[in-house]
């Protein structure tokens, strides 16, 4: 079948993903890689399910995460994109830890730590009665072992670091990023729901140091107030709510451990020595006259499900003791969706809409329902997990078979929704026309289809229009553009923040793990109004939360104007992104494009010139 890829997408492929010979030129086209991602993944199964894979694949339907794409049917054959590693309080786990990170980035993966279990800055080390230097120090050295150490053979590593808020070294871990250092990790601050509360109330909280208990009390809103200074002027911290990830659904297994850390954009909270293979449906693949196709979705959730447990069972792991605990034991699966934006335009529904929201509960509670039940017959087949007995869904639990511990997950879909064509995961539309600057420094000329589509069809579509769009971003400021289409194609930024907030949380209500998605704020946005995005995610419930704020990084990405030495010429569907005029720091190489993090896939955050480092997210382009 041939497979409806646009040029971005092909590019992205050729540059990242399809195999190379020895002088760098492609040896297999964008067909092929699905083939043999399809074939390697139906190993043990009969052809009907390969060519199952590949139809779904290649329809651009679901597509599993990067290093299934990168590795199934080579050598490397690492397939999972999300690892928790543990550090213990000791110089040898400590770079134990660090060199089995080594063997994972190289593999294509992503890690998160828990720098919690180690004792403050200043503690007497016994054994040589020196002073220890602090969970903070380590972070840094993680940060730059990352640097060094490319990512199988396309990008470099992306890590999260979490410190718990009872910490003694809390302060320092908010202002890491402040500081300028720590570029190959997103920070988030460990909290509970009790601590929240005593932080919106202002009352105190035990500070507790690892190995002797508690060593003071601290005033747990003037902590707060550091963690929204600091996320409000770089974008780090975030808030993970680590009792709501050890609740029942998102730690099936309590009694192998306490999940603290979670993958690099948090959306895969995990035991220690615990992996995850992610997975997206493509949700604007499925609307059809203003309707949703219940029927094929179902359907391509269940081959999902499918197409991921066997990635468990064929991954290469780097590390035995991960071996054991994902695929000889829990064999957790993330699927999720991308092009949620998309299908509300299709829908013709607002994103910010209590319509919108009823949809992505309707939407993401099918895919739950539907994944658990291919969970369900997989056990059937295949056995359920080596843990199933002990779990929450064993016989003195839920008494469920399921073949995986966890099914669901809403990732951030960074590059595979490049390849899609489509929104990224459950973000709104960031920009209508635009420049995206990916990989190698290229800038890919986009236009939302659907846009074009509907300005044609109001008979308002021209390069002058589209010129202007590309200067604000959206057209709800457009008075000669119908309200119609003024109210369905609404822009990041146009949104209200708590619209943000409340459509991660939707999504959470129906996700076995959490959802990635950063809460981006204008650049005139206060820290009282990041605040309230802390509040209204705790009251909302959700697992985790993070923020960015339009410009809060050193240099500017989104400014008036095109990028140097590009001209609009004739559109043809694509014009450059720029956004408000705003005073910046001198112009560098790119810095008026829309920069997308291939990880994360935020399009608002800023990358180094040196590497295209995403300097918001830790993440790389490299």
């Amino acid at each position: 079948m041939e497979i409806a890829l646009n040029d971005n997408a092909r590019r992205v492929l050729e540059t990242r993903y399809l195999i190379r010979d020895s002088e760098g030129h492609p040896t297999e086209t964008p067909e092929d890689l699905f083939r043999r991602v399809a074939r390697h993944l139906a190993t043990g199964d009969d052809e009907q399910w390969e060519q199952r894979f590949y139809q779904v694949m290649a329809g651009l339907e679901f597509l599993p995460n990067s290093p299934t794409l990168m590795n199934a049917g080579r050598d490397l054959g690492q397939l999972a994109a999300c690892f928790v590693l543990p550090v213990e309080d000791s110089l040898d786990s400590i770079f134990d830890t660090l060199k089995l990170a080594a063997k994972i980035h190289q593999s294509g993966g992503g890690t998160g730590f828990s720098f919690s279990r180690l004792r403050p800055q200043g503690d007497v080390v016994k054994t040589t009665m020196g002073v220890a230097s602090g969970p903070v120090s380590f972070l840094e050295v993680y940060d730059a072992a990352t640097e060094r150490i490319k990512q199988g053979s396309f990008r470099r590593g992306a890590n999260m670091g979490i410190l718990d808020v009872t910490h003694p070294d809390i302060d320092a871990f908010i202002q890491v990023k402040r500081r300028g250092g720590v570029t190959n990790f997103n920070l988030s601050v460990g909290v509970t729901e009790a601590w929240m509360e005593a932080a919106l109330a202002g009352s105190a909280y035990h500070v507790e140091s690892p190995g002797k208990g508690v060593v003071g009390r601290r005033n747990a809103g003037e902590v707060l107030e550091a963690i929204v200074e600091a996320a409000w002027a770089t974008g780090d911290p975030g808030l993970v709510f680590l009792d709501r990830m050890n609740q029942p659904r998102t730690n099936p297994t309590p009694q192998l451990g306490r999940i603290e850390s979670t993958n690099p954009c948090g959306e895969q909270p995990l035991l220690p020595f615990e992996a995850c293979v992610l997975g997206s449906v493509n949700l604007a693949r499925f609307a059809a006259d203003g309707e949703i196709e219940w029927d094929r979705l179902g359907e391509v959730v269940e081959t999902g499900i499918r197409l991921l447990d066997n990635a468990v069972q064929l991954s290469r792991y780097p590390i035995p003791e991960i071996a054991r605990l994902h695929r000889d034991g829990n064999r957790k699966v993330g699927l999720g969706v991308m092009g949620w934006a998309d299908l509300l335009v299709l829908l013709d529904i607002p994103y910010d809409s209590e319509q919108a929201l009823t949809v992505a509960e309707r939407v993401m509670g099918f895919v739950e329902e539907r994944a658990d039940l291919a969970s369900e017959k997989l056990a059937k087949a295949r056995g359920v997990f080596a843990n199933w007995e002990a779990s929450v869904y064993g016989p003195r639990g839920r008494n469920r078979a399921l073949r995986n511990a966890t099914r669901t997950t809403i990732a951030p879909t960074g590059t595979i929704s490049i390849i899609a064509g489509c929104s990224s995961g459950i973000e709104p539309l960031f920009a209508l026309a635009f420049y995206r600057k990916v990989l190698d420094g290229q800038l890919l000329a986009e236009v939302i289809p659907a846009f074009q589509a509907a300005a044609a069809k109001a008979g308002i579509w021209s390069e002058e229009l589209v010129k202007r769009v590309a200067q604000r971003g959206g057209v709800r400021e457009f008075p000669e553009v119908p309200e119609s289409i003024r109210r369905v194609f609404v822009t990041s930024h146009e949104l209200a923040t708590e619209w943000h907030v409340r459509h991660q949380a939707a999504f959470q209500r129906h996700v076995d793990n959490a959802v990635s998605k950063t809460i981006n704020l204008p650049n005139h946005a206060t820290p009282a109004d990041v605040r309230g995005v802390f509040a209204l995610a705790h009251r909302e419930g959700c697992k985790g939360i993070t923020v960015y704020r339009d410009g809060s990084k050193r240099w500017q990405v989104l400014n008036v104007g095109r990028p140097a030495g590009t001209d609009l010429g004739t559109v043809e569907g694509s014009a450059p992104q720029a956004s408000e005029d705003r005073a910046v720091l001198p112009p560098k190489r790119g810095q008026s494009v829309l920069e997308v993090c291939p990880v994360c896939g935020q399009a608002s955050f800023e990358f180094a010139e040196a590497c295209g480092k995403c300097h918001a997210c830790g993440h790389s382009t490299c």
